[in-house]
């Protein structure tokens, strides 16, 4: 018979649960291997998994330790990354405010937990908690007990590395966010303090993707509004995105309407006219504009 030890502090019942819930997978769990938590004299709480093995080296008792390390991993995942996260913030970003280290945590914890489900952010979370499991099962080789605190403190290095990166890339993502505020909030202050030239613009895309302006009586302005932008740009490096937000910067109008918003290739162009012209900007759910862009469109194509 075999035991390990694994030393949790206070949450015993946690601990057990994650190695229950794995060893459940197996159907090795009474029959096989048993947990339960014990008190020692010092007052420290640990969980006992007895194995039912007389001897080490068996097929048998290296798929139980792979399952014991398994729902380790998933617990420190689970309650140890957002604090270690906080302590890499806290050491590596001490000159943020508290203000900015949440939000920093926030877009960490957003990156770490997979929120966009995009193929390399699963890779990465897969590795992770491998490096956990490989870390755990090498470490049981040699040693029956374990502490766990200490473990994620000094055996997870690797682990803390890639900790490390998220942090760094939550960092990037919120100095290139603040920027992007910081710079609506300039062109909404240049829109401010311009008298408005029209009272609505409507926004069209056109076939070609550039796109078509309307005054309030729906009469097109297209050339009266970006015609001196034009003229200041080499016909190859015109970006028809920033000239619709200049032009409709220099309008000031005091509504924008967009129509055919499902037609804009640029999605974060949107957003932008939405958060330059806060409060003025309307996205069309439809209406005759949108409806008689989207018949010349079916019948062009």
């Amino acid at each position: 018979m075999q035991c390990l030890c694994i030393g949790v502090n206070d949450c015993a019942e946690s601990v057990k649960r994650y190695i229950t819930n794995e060893l459940k997978k197996l159907n090795k769990l009474n029959n096989n291997c048993s947990v339960k938590d014990s008190v020692d004299l010092d007052g420290s709480t640990s969980v006992i998994c007895t194995i039912n093995q007389d001897e080490k080296n068996t097929p048998e008792y290296d798929q139980l330790i792979l399952s014991i390390s398994n729902g380790l991993a998933d617990y420190i995942i689970e309650e140890y990354e957002e604090k270690l996260i906080l302590r890499i913030i806290n050491s590596n970003y001490c000159y943020f405010n508290s203000i900015e280290k949440k939000e920093i945590l926030r877009l960490a914890l957003f990156i770490i937990r997979n929120s966009d489900k995009n193929f390399l952010n699963s890779i990465f979370q897969i590795r992770r908690r491998n490096i956990i499991i490989r870390k755990l099962v090498d470490y049981f080789e040699s040693s029956d007990k374990v502490i766990l605190d200490g473990f994620v403190n000094f055996r997870l290095k690797d682990y803390m590395k890639d900790l490390e990166e998220v942090v760094d890339k939550a960092v990037d993502d919120f100095l290139t966010e603040r920027e992007y505020k910081e710079f609506i909030c300039l062109l909404r202050y240049f829109v401010d303090i311009q008298e408005p030239k029209f009272n609505v613009i409507h926004v069209l895309v056109s076939y070609d993707n550039k796109y078509i302006l309307l005054d309030e009586n729906k009469k097109e302005i297209t050339n009266e509004c970006i015609q001196e932008f034009m003229n200041d740009i080499p016909e190859g490096e015109i970006n028809y995105d920033d000239l619709l937000v200049s032009s409709l910067i220099t309008m000031a109008p005091k509504k924008v309407i967009v129509h055919s918003a499902s037609s804009f290739r640029n999605k974060e162009l949107l957003e932008t006219i939405k958060n330059v012209f806060w409060g003025k900007a309307i996205i069309c759910p439809e209406c005759e504009l949108c409806l008689v862009k989207v018949a010349r469109s079916e019948n062009k194509s």
